[in-house]
């Protein structure tokens, strides 16, 4: 044994002995390795240090689901390949698929076979051509399956090996503590081959949550990550990761071995051939959120999920005041990690991230806001058996559309500064497609589908869409052109780099302003974003630019007189105000 291969051995043993005392760790590591490199693959003899070379500024990332564009026709996985070619090669260089698998309900995220490409998309194939193309994100639904398929037809039938992959408790126990995102009953009674039992549910009574006490879930999990690491997936998002590990009397979130159960997973990672990247998705507030960083061994990204109730607040409110406060206390992501930041994804705005950030006052004026323009709002339980808002359902694109003045006016440029914001903060930037086309909210697909979350995952029909992005004064084609030129030029810009340094700027409250700055130190921009309807000025002076450089603002080619006039801000417009422009 080499002393590298020794080295991993023994972190690898030392974290099964963390998960699982009980077990013999020799056997388990065996086991584990064979899993996560069967015979056609090779580990590396050296793990990955951490490092900022695993992204860059050139790193951007669309997230859809393979359905997303439709026709009748076609493969939805080939009408998305042909809308990521025409419209967005060059402008970002990844995409996360939402969960492609055979599923039972919750839009994928209830899988009933994680081997397989659902029929309705397409096959693997379809997947390794987009992943030739671009980074590839799919999804590892950890925590959950669906109740509908075999794993768990197989544990009522008492059949091995499923027969020991879920978690079960009693209604008795003490779940008083128990922390989750849903109203709706944790256990659900079910009759097996043993007699009545109540399976643990921590989203819907059809997801049912595996039982990592079982080694062999665990396991059987590695053989699902070595299946997308060969079909192409270079970033796995790990879907409510924070619940996989419960203890009764707990809260059943967060416990110590979960972190190990990820620590595990980033171990595996940093010996894998392929570059892989792991990417948590827990939707809490910030200081449990920057715990799924470890000691930098654990996730390499974190979802920045502050940022969505946040920016729409300073769009609302036309005050960046607690973006400005919060994002001044923030830490900069540790060596070899990196936020990734958005403003909407597939599910609602999180209220949950804004905890202690927005007063109660500012959360409900925002929730009047976005319901007078349609949108709609989910609740989560409390222990004490009461109920909070958990997220707002709404496009963002329509959240944005009138302010808590009722302003309706500038509704595209407001969205778009709230875009501009996201590419300009440390870290890597990630766009819902139905952002970059400005779909408005899907109201038919709410009545239809009864879930408030269908209101934001609007399906195009393709010849349609190509039709609006062809019509110039369309709102998809004004909002996509835009985007699509801003990423082209934050590209090209150093200072955009995901660890770049990062300073928040104090400047009038209107304004959310950030000094970034090159890892080589070449290259600063000063990226100012007025979140108001007023016109407002900045001093060359406030914000230090130096008298003897020439600085230009890389978004419309203007060269700013250091020691002339003030520099003007019309209403909702960014400013990249920078040394060395690229491009």
């Amino acid at each position: 044994m080499t002393p590298a291969s020794s080295s991993f051995a023994r972190r690898l043993t030392d974290l099964l002995g963390q998960v699982y005392p009980d077990h013999d760790a020799r056997i388990l590591l065996e086991r584990i390795t064979a899993a996560f490199w069967p015979e056609h693959t090779h580990r590396r003899r050296v793990g990955r240090k951490p490092g900022n070379n695993m992204w860059s500024e050139k790193d951007s990332l669309l997230i859809t689901y393979g359905n997303s564009i439709e026709d009748g026709s076609h493969k939805p996985l080939d009408l998305l390949h042909d809308f990521l070619i025409r419209h967005l090669q060059g402008v970002v260089n990844g995409v996360h698929i939402l969960p492609f698998f055979p599923f039972t309900s919750d839009d994928g995220f209830a899988v009933s076979d994680y081997y397989s490409v659902s029929p309705q998309l397409g096959d693997w194939p379809d997947i390794r051509r987009i992943a030739g193309d671009f980074v590839l994100m799919s999804d590892l639904v950890l925590n959950h399956v669906s109740s509908q398929g075999e794993w768990f037809t197989n544990y009522l039938q008492g059949k091995a090996p499923h027969d020991g992959f879920f978690f079960e408790a009693a209604p008795d126990d003490d779940l008083a503590r128990v922390v989750r995102p849903r109203t709706t009953p944790l256990l659900r009674e079910v009759q097996t081959s043993r007699g009545t039992r109540h399976v643990w549910c921590t989203f819907s009574h059809d997801q049912v949550d595996l039982d990592f006490r079982n080694p062999e879930v665990l396991i059987e999990m590695l053989r699902i990550i070595r299946l997308h690491i060969d079909n192409g997936v270079r970033i796995l998002r790990l879907d409510a990761v924070a619940f996989v590990w419960k203890e009764i009397g707990t809260t059943c979130i967060h416990l110590p071995q979960t972190h190990a159960i990820v620590q595990l997973l980033r171990l595996l990672c940093d010996y894998t051939q392929e570059p892989v990247v792991l990417l948590t998705e827990t939707n809490v507030p910030r200081t449990e959120n920057l715990s799924y960083f470890g000691n930098r061994n654990e996730a390499h990204a974190v979802y920045n999920f502050p940022l969505p109730p946040l920016i729409l607040h300073a769009m609302q409110s036309g005050s960046a005041r607690y973006l400005n406060r919060w994002q001044a206390a923030m830490p900069p992501a540790q060596l070899g990690c990196a936020y990734l930041n958005f403003t909407a994804s597939h599910d609602g705005i999180g209220m949950r991230p804004a905890e202690g950030v927005l007063p109660p006052e500012e959360k409900a004026r925002m929730i009047e806001t976005v319901r007078s323009i349609g949108g709609l709002v989910s609740m989560r339980a409390l222990p004490d058996g009461g109920e909070e808002p958990y997220e707002l359902n709404c496009a963002f694109f329509e959240a944005v559309r009138t302010t808590f003045d009722g302003e309706t006016a500038y509704h595209i440029a407001r969205f778009i500064c709230s875009q501009t914001i996201v590419m300009s903060m440390e870290g890597i930037p990630a766009f819902y497609i139905h952002s970059l086309l400005a779909t408005p909210n899907d109201h038919e697909a709410v009545a239809r589908r009864g879930m408030n979350r269908a209101i934001n995952r609007h399906r195009w029909h393709y010849p349609d869409l190509l039709e609006r992005l062809a019509d110039p004064g369309s709102d998809q084609s004004r909002v996509l052109s835009e985007m699509r030129r801003r990423l082209r030029l934050r590209a090209r810009q150093p200072a955009f780099h995901p660890n770049a340094t990062q300073f928040t700027l104090r400047l009038d409250e209107r304004i959310f302003g950030l000094w970034r700055q090159s890892l080589d130190r070449s290259q600063s921009i000063f990226a100012l974003h007025n979140v108001s309807a007023d016109r407002l000025t900045v001093s060359p002076a406030e914000i230090n630019l130096i008298d003897e450089e020439t600085w230009i603002d890389a978004l419309t080619g203007e060269v700013i007189n250091t020691t002339g006039d003030e520099i003007t801000l019309a209403p909702y417009q960014c400013r990249w105000i920078t040394n060395a422009p690229q491009g």
